[in-house]
């Protein structure tokens, strides 16, 4: 692709679902939009579905809740015919027992013994006598939730096998943000209403609060959805250039940009008004041109690389969950994966089982450096040492590499992301950093597409109205709840809903961009 003289409204970096988004609302409301992508195939990040001899593979596991309603909106429009409702099941594997996620009160009460069981419920009643007031790492703050019994169980094993460093090296606000919906006691009440069947929906149709026990999923896998995105932005004449990976960043003298990408045929440049970044915040600081003073910051920013093995299994299934958290210290695999429990369509013959075990890395260490041969091998022998199934019964498997799969919340990382947010957001008014490495945040799927769709609406208005860096700050996980219950954008709110959406809006601004960002004009 030669470089060339037409200057798009915006050019997006990266294609999984905030990327997506924001070309997929741009596109409908008539902006001129480029996307690039370093994937030569897939489209959707690490929302992508990998194809291997007809078998679907989901990376990581991606169920389709949100309560925002304007993500569900958009979810219907773009995929309005392929979603299918699926039962929710997952368990712990502790010890060579299997507990349900979320708590069965009775069953785990049973399988822990009875010692054990009051051992936990004293080390909680210490925490909540005695707490830790001076609350620094995701241990001290699980421990003042569960106490410690509780959290040598049930976090500490697996945290540390997903993040690879000690719990007491990870920033408290990891634990606060992805577990700061669900309470002891509340789970052990939900529990009791699931071991007693008192959960059901009343003959009212009032639904009661509860964990979440179903979700929605597209019929071939999530990245249905983003390969549904990309067809439409292409149909409004728009570009998504896949194999394109970003090289350099910069501006020119009238504040528009100059975006170059390597590619397999050479440099592709693209110009555009304004640009939209998911690329890792470490990756685009050491593109700009010339370099951010928040370069060493943003170099300091660390990332979790991750990879699936999956394997085709003679069996019609192998076991009835979605998936299965392994905390179990013989075995390196963090969590394994039921393709057809997530659709029956993943997976196309039915004497055969796909599982995907996950493994939970750094690039280039052992495991990531490791031939597919050696990483299915593994994978075959740790089944077995679970249980789960035999070496002798694997007649396949395949392995897929995820790099950055998630931004890791060491001791340093807050402060890193503030001064490089802050130093960005000040230079550029036209660069707009959404998605889930993008900022540096664990978000979910529905978190990523709202970031995008609240930059959307900056753009439109000329201005940061919206505080992207809000979204997922104060949010109950999604565990519990009625799908599409909020609404974020709303062209008219009640005195009460403005009062709930003050603090999405930059009110005060760290960064006023009213006056120095440019609007662009939409594409005839």
């Amino acid at each position: 692709m030669a470089e060339s003289e037409n200057l798009v409204d915006v050019a997006i970096i990266g294609a999984g679902p905030a990327g997506l988004t924001a070309a997929y609302l741009l596109s409908k409301k008539g902006y001129s939009v480029t996307v690039i992508e370093k994937d030569p195939v897939y489209v959707g990040g690490i929302s992508r579905t990998v194809e291997y001899e007809g078998f679907r593979f989901d990376i990581g596991g991606h169920r389709f809740f949100s309560k925002s309603k304007e993500v569900v909106d958009l979810w219907n429009e773009i995929l309005p015919d392929d979603f299918i409702q699926r039962p929710r099941m997952s368990r712990i594997y502790y010890e060579g027992k299997f507990y349900s996620y979320p708590l069965r009160a009775f069953e785990a009460l049973w399988n822990l013994g009875i010692w054990r069981s009051t051992l936990c419920m004293a080390s909680y009643a210490k925490a909540k006598v005695f707490p830790n007031k001076n609350v620094k790492s995701f241990e001290d703050w699980t421990v003042n939730q569960f106490g410690w019994k509780l959290y040598s169980i049930f976090f500490k094993t697996y945290t540390e096998k997903v993040w690879g460093m000690p719990c007491d090296e990870m920033s408290a606000d990891w634990a606060a943000q992805r577990i700061k919906g669900l309470s002891l006691w509340g789970a052990v009440v939900d529990g009791l209403k699931r071991s007693l069947g008192l959960n059901k929906k009343p003959n009212d149709g009032m639904a009661t609060k509860t964990l979440l026990e179903t979700f929605r999923y597209p019929r071939l896998g999530p990245g249905m959805m983003w390969d549904a995105a990309r067809d439409y932005v292409r149909s409004k004449g728009n570009e998504v250039l896949m194999g394109h990976s970003l090289k350099q960043l910069a501006q020119d003298a009238d504040g528009n940009w100059r975006v170059s990408a390597s590619t397999s045929a050479g440099e592709a440049v693209i110009n555009a008004r304004h640009v939209i970044s998911s690329a890792p915040m470490r990756e685009l600081a050491s593109r700009i041109h010339p370099l951010p003073s928040s370069l060493p910051e943003a170099q300091d920013l660390n990332y979790r690389d991750f990879l699936t093995v999956a394997l085709m299994v003679k069996s019609e299934d192998l076991f009835p969950d979605n998936w299965i958290y392994i905390h179990d210290e013989r075995v390196q695999v963090g969590r394994v994966q039921n393709f057809r429990s997530w659709s029956p369509e993943m997976v196309p013959d039915t004497s055969i089982a796909c599982v995907g075990l996950e493994y939970f890395c750094f690039e280039n260490d052992g495991l990531w450096s490791s031939s597919d041969e050696d990483l299915i091998t593994l994978a075959k022998k740790e089944m077995a040492i679970l249980g789960l199934c035999k070496p002798e019964d694997v007649v396949g498997g395949a392995v897929v590499r995820q790099e950055k799969a998630y931004p890791v919340y060491d001791d340093s990382y807050e402060e890193n992301v503030a001064i490089m947010r802050d130093d960005l957001e000040t230079r550029f008014p036209t660069l707009h950093m959404v998605g889930r490495n993008g900022m540096h945040r664990y978000n979910n799927q529905d978190h990523a597409m709202m970031t995008a769709m609240l930059t959307v609406e900056n753009i439109e208005a000329g201005s940061r109205k919206w505080n992207v860096w809000n979204v997922n700050e104060d949010a109950e996980y999604h565990e519990a709840g009625d799908e599409g219950e909020q609404s974020v954008i709303a062209s008219t709110i009640s005195e009460d809903r403005a009062v709930a959406l003050n603090s999405m809006r930059d009110v005060p601004t760290r960064v006023d961009t009213a006056a120095t960002e440019t609007k662009p004009s939409k594409a005839a």
